[in-house]
């Protein structure tokens, strides 16, 4: 068999990639892997989704897209998106996985739908010891990507919580970068902030003007 022209050029570009000489803020941090773009919609959030991946990372912690490996944006931290699949495309699976830590990924999300979901630990047993997260595009491939043996480890969220994969990739970060930490300790006091704001008014306003405040409007 015989790998497609346009699997093969992303293959020879990762391992062109990795071995360039290339500073590591320059590089991205994060790469967000999934096994079809219809996962975008978990993995990057939209209408009618819950917040994902790239809402995390862009809107609550300010990192930028890196779209091109030889020209990063100005911003210091940044993530790269590919499609890769686990059954239709292992050689280009195992060229990102390979080659990531070479590239100066820190970490890798990695989602995948389906019962067969190998996207996630395929990519962790072949990037280790490069953390990965796993992202269960569906319940039905949450056993499927948590299911790994002792000495094979990944880390996962539930189905569909891409957004909480990556502000567990900026944890990991933030154990070498303040700057990140302290963006991760802002998001979290505007949660707090925010459950105070709506306990304050549930409890002066009573649940009926609650209702007619927040809900009826």
């Amino acid at each position: 068999m015989t790998t497609a022209d346009s699997v093969q050029s992303l293959i020879d570009q990762l391992h062109e990639q990795a071995e360039m000489d290339v500073p590591d803020e320059a590089t991205p941090d994060v790469g967000i892997v999934m096994g079809s773009d219809s996962d975008l919609a978990t993995m990057a959030g939209g209408k009618g989704k819950r917040p994902g991946a790239y809402a995390a990372l862009a809107d609550e912690l300010g990192f930028e897209e890196q779209t091109d490996y030889t020209d990063a944006p100005e911003a210091r931290f940044t993530f790269e998106t590919f499609v890769v699949s686990a059954h239709r495309t292992p050689e280009l699976m195992y060229a990102y996985a390979e080659t990531a830590e070479d590239r100066g990924l820190d970490v890798i999300i990695a989602g995948a739908g389906g019962k067969s979901a190998d996207l996630p630990n395929m990519t962790a047993s072949i990037a280790y010891p490069l953390p990965v997260i796993g992202v269960p595009v569906q319940e039905k491939s949450v056993d499927s990507v948590i299911g790994m043996p002792q000495g094979a480890p990944i880390t996962a969220v539930d189905a569909g919580k891409s957004f909480n994969a990556a502000l567990t990739a900026a944890q990991i970060l933030s154990r070498q970068h303040e700057e990140i930490r302290e963006r991760l300790v802002d998001y979290h006091d505007g949660l707090q902030e925010g459950v105070g704001d709506v306990s304050r008014d549930l409890h002066e306003l009573g649940t009926p003007g609650f209702k007619a405040e927040y809900w009826d409007r």
